[in-house]
């Protein structure tokens, strides 16, 4: 039987980070329901995510102490499955809706799905490592998850307010970067070549945040509903 004082640690840091990602959204916020059915998506695909990890983890990609192979593993079996389906949750929901109507709102769901996916994650890895494991994700592996997902989102954002052939370059780009930022970062920490290779995996969390930082800022600048906010007549 779980303890649920851990379970609930580990869905504390993905709540509370869902939470200051809305804080972002200042100038038309999004309906609730939406984001939480985002969430939502995010735990379902850690399903899929979590079963072909496995199964590739089965035929001996994760071996730490072979350079090709937790290579492939940790930028291809880790980094591309899960943001790729973060993408493909966002094409289900809710990229197409005519609610996502500025560019933060790319950042705004696409953080919703990948905290999703991170909390069920925490929560299951909780079940089997404990209150250390939890501890020490709540300060690693759930903030980057966050911090992959603003990348990918900054250029989701962009995308939906762009014509169909640009879109999906953009759209690509946000997938792509993504998955070599989450890449390296998971590669530093699977990789048992040399331990102090695990100072770059730190080095990526932190830049990523800076990263995610400066391009949510971006994103509020851009708003089509700043002026009118700052004005009064919405969200006062």
């Amino acid at each position: 039987m779980p303890n649920p004082l851990i379970i609930a640690l580990a869905v504390l840091p993905g709540i509370l980070l869902a939470w200051w990602m809305m804080r972002q959204d200042k100038y038309e916020q999004e309906n609730r329901w939406f984001l939480l059915l985002a969430f939502g998506i995010g735990m379902l695909i850690t399903v899929p995510a979590m079963w072909l990890e496995t199964w590739l983890a089965g035929l001996g990609f994760d071996d730490p102490e072979h350079f090709g192979k937790i290579l492939f593993f940790a930028f291809i079996g880790v980094a591309l499955v899960e943001e790729a389906l973060k993408a493909i949750g966002i094409l289900i929901f809710p990229f197409f809706q005519p609610f996502f109507n500025e560019p933060i709102d790319g950042i705004v769901y696409t953080v919703m799905v990948g905290l999703g996916f991170a909390t069920l994650e925490n929560v299951l890895y909780a079940d089997r490592f404990g209150l250390e494991t939890v501890i020490l994700r709540a300060f690693t592996a759930v903030p980057a998850h966050a911090a992959f997902s603003v990348i990918m989102g900054f250029f989701i954002g962009k995308a939906k307010m762009e014509g169909s052939r640009k879109r999906w370059v953009l759209f690509m780009q946000g997938i792509g970067l993504a998955v070599l930022v989450h890449g390296f970062y998971d590669f530093f920490i699977l990789q048992s070549l040399y331990s102090w290779l695990i100072i770059f995996a730190i080095a990526v969390l932190f830049a990523s945040a800076y990263l995610s930082r400066r391009m949510i800022l971006m994103h509020q600048e851009v708003s089509p509903f700043r002026q009118t906010a700052e004005d009064g007549g919405l969200n006062p």
